[in-house]
């Protein structure tokens, strides 16, 4: 193998080790951007995020029921409860982060100069 030297300063020099890609599989299944394109396969983004809100959404309600259950005396299965309520918080909270990079991206764009 061939190790190309990288000069660094003036009187020091690294290797540079350089290994072989061609065991990396083929990249085929990313589709294409290209053009009028706005859609990537047969999915928009807008179909994603909404699909993902109902999703937490359905997390909270499934919290709520949980909860209402257990305080009517309906089930005594407080694990399953906190579980719930777990997992409605923890995709609340992913919500509200993933919200809160998407606004930081485009307030950065926005101050983006042309």
């Amino acid at each position: 193998m061939n190790r190309p030297i990288v000069n660094i300063r003036k009187d020091e020099y690294i290797q540079m080790n350089i290994t072989d890609i061609s065991n990396i599989s083929k990249i085929s299944s990313i589709p294409q951007i290209g053009g009028n394109n706005t859609k990537i396969g047969s999915t928009d983004f807008s179909d994603l995020l909404n699909e993902a809100l109902d999703k937490v959404n359905t997390l909270q309600k499934e919290s709520t029921a949980a909860t209402e259950s257990f305080l009517s005396g309906e089930t005594d299965n407080i694990h399953n409860v906190m579980i719930a309520g777990s997992k409605a918080n923890l995709a609340l909270q992913m919500t509200i982060q993933v919200r809160n990079k998407v606004m930081d991206a485009y307030n950065e764009i926005m101050n983006m100069q042309i």
